[in-house]
């Protein structure tokens, strides 16, 4: 059978997306292949349909269990035969994994990487006919990658043990041109054919919000997008624990997911937002990667990430299966001074790697500079992973969003020289929320103690909020005419250029959202497919939902939410119809399909209403 054929009938496709033919040519051919290609721009594929096509059994490195579980139950329902081998098998599990293999009833063989180093393992390689090896995330085998794996160095090593060297094809969504290098070079890939599509994901509409009170704005914005399924990215453990308590006690089904958690906890927490008994997730970096769920409609940051790797990683869990999917990143300047502590305690630098350092602040400084930015945010994202763009997107907050220029020099010379008077007057500095009251004219008990109501500055900025001050001074520290000294207890200083505004006409200009712009998220663009009868399309979520629970799957598994929104706009009556929709493959078809016509049937024919 030819692999267009076995493409359709297996993942329900008639046509490749860009850069997937060339890569399964290449590995069908013997050739090795690196792959770099956004996240949902269909990099298993490239693996999983050679694996049908070449005679024995396709070794896949894949980094977590639960990637590995995803990916098993999505082939098992899709008809392929898959397995995986992981800590989570007990010893009658390994058992028939073990007779599975042996008796060449699968393709494709899951294992993390430290798998390589058990010695039974590498026996049962010994006896086996491996037609292709495939590394997944292959970044984390680069020390310049923000994942670097330290067992990923083991896997040339194992290619090189097999009895013939198959071919190798490594894919990543998120590498810079040092981490392809070291793909290549670590993973010793043969004149392997590269494939780089692009990194530009159309379909996330990316933000940076500057909000003064973060829970409240989260509530909002998941209020207005009660049916979405989305993920929270905190900082620290202990934001991870507020913020899920705050949505909990706001009603919202949220879980949570850090390295504090025991084992337990945290997979009971990851099954609850896989199976949609959670919508939200609250979690640290520690979740996510190789997180197969395709149905995310946001990712919010909570606190500024500590590069931009991470954070288009991290975002780029949203709208896997195409649909529209909102990224926002919550920013505020005091997330700037939790990276650098977590940067300069981390366990690398305390074991003196001042290299290490030095890249990673160097990352910090541009991830601080993507949220600053007056530009494409999609541009500027573009840009880091050196890839050509067309400039001005139209489709990200800071293109779509409708802004104005302010003129804050008046504001801005007041509050330089709130902070210019008390330096002089205390040498050890005052901190913004006490300046703050300061310009606001308060006569509360600080204030007074420390004599600020004498100064000519108090009340200068009366009418204006406690946010809005706030917000120019963090625009203050952005342009460099303010800094923040102090980790624990951060006070203000002037810096050099702040003379230039205070002495030598240099006005100052804010650029902010106009008032009437949508609060929270706003609305982005919605997708063609987004205009399906939705009353059709919830009809056919519920019927999803149930048939998952009997199958002990997760709904996207099922069908993904692309696939039901071209259902209900297609409205098929029959099974060659049926067949016509995106992401629906004959064994799919077989399985579930008598069931969706009757569902859709009924709705044409009133029942459903």
């Amino acid at each position: 059978m030819d692999k267009r054929t076995l493409f359709k009938q297996y993942f329900g496709h008639s046509e490749f997306r860009p850069g997937q033919e060339p890569l399964v040519d290449a590995l069908l051919s013997g050739r090795d292949a690196l792959g770099v290609m956004p996240t949902g721009a269909g990099k298993s594929v490239c693996y999983q349909l050679p694996a049908l096509l070449l005679p024995g059994l396709t070794l896949v490195l894949s980094p977590l269990i639960s990637l590995m579980k995803d990916q098993v139950a999505a082939l098992s329902q899709a008809g392929i035969p898959a397995v995986y081998i992981n800590s989570s098998l007990d010893a009658e599990e390994y058992r028939e994994v073990y007779r599975r293999i042996r008796q060449g009833d699968c393709k494709l063989l899951y294992i993390a990487p430290e798998r390589l180093q058990a010695e039974g393992f590498r026996r049962l390689l010994e006896e086996l006919p491996v037609s292709l090896v495939a590394v997944d995330e292959a970044h984390c085998v680069s020390q310049w990658g923000q994942d670097f794996r330290p067992s990923y160095l083991e896997i040339a090593e194992l290619v090189r043990s097999l009895p013939a060297r198959p071919p190798v094809g490594a894919f990543t969504a998120t590498a810079t041109e040092a981490v392809r290098r070291d793909i290549e070079t670590l993973l010793e890939l043969r004149d392997p054919l590269r494939v780089t599509t692009g990194f530009d994901r159309p379909n996330l509409f990316f933000e940076v919000v500057r909000a003064r009170d973060k829970d409240q704005w989260l509530h909002r914005f998941l209020a207005e997008r009660p049916e979405q399924s989305g993920i929270v990215y905190c900082a620290t453990r202990k934001a991870v624990d507020a913020v899920c308590a705050s949505l909990l006690a706001q009603g919202i089904p949220a879980a949570r997911y850090h390295a504090g958690m025991e084992d337990q906890d945290r997979r009971q927490s990851q099954e609850g937002f896989v199976y949609d008994q959670a919508r939200v997730m609250v979690a640290t970096n520690a979740f996510g990667m190789g997180i197969d769920k395709s149905n995310v409609g946001f990712v919010v940051h909570y606190n500024m990430p500590k590069d931009l790797e991470s954070y288009y990683q991290e975002a780029g869990r949203a709208g896997r299966d195409g649909s529209p999917a909102r990224c926002v990143l919550l920013y505020a300047p005091g997330d700037v001074r939790t990276a650098k502590f977590l940067i300069t305690n981390s366990q690398e630098t305390q074991e003196g790697d001042p290299e290490r350092l030095r890249r990673d602040l160097s990352r910090l400084e541009r991830m601080v500079a993507y949220c600053k930015t007056g530009g494409c945010l999609r541009a500027d994202l573009l840009d880091y992973f050196g890839e050509i763009h067309k400039g001005s997107c139209g489709n990200c907050g800071n293109c779509a969003g409708d802004f104005v220029e302010r003129d804050i020099t008046v504001e801005a010379q007041k509050i330089l020289s709130a902070v210019a008077r008390v330096e002089k007057r205390y040498a050890y500095g005052l901190g913004a929320a006490v300046i703050i009251k300061l310009l606001r004219g308060s006569r509360d008990r600080r204030v007074l103690q420390l004599g600020l109501d004498q100064l000519p500055t108090h009340g200068a900025l009366r009418g204006l909020d406690r946010d809005r001050i706030q917000r120019y001074m963090d625009h203050l520290m952005e342009e460099g005419y303010l800094r923040s000294d102090g980790e624990e207890y951060p006070v203000l200083r002037l810096t050099a250029q702040a003379g230039d505004v205070l002495f030598r006409g240099k006005r100052v200009f804010l650029r902010e959202r106009a008032p009437e712009a949508k609060s929270a998220g706003g609305t982005a663009p919605r997708a063609a497919s987004q205009e399906a009868d939705s009353g059709l399309l919830a009809a056919l979520k519920a019927l999803r939902f149930r048939l998952a629970q009997e199958a002990g799957v997760p709904a996207y598994v099922v069908f993904s939410n692309a696939a039901l929104a071209d259902m209900a706009a297609l409205r098929p009556l029959d099974m060659e119809e049926f067949l016509q929709v995106s992401g629906v493959g004959r064994v799919k078809a077989e399985r579930y399909g008598e069931a969706f016509l009757k569902a859709i049937r009924d709705w044409r024919t009133g029942v459903g209403v």
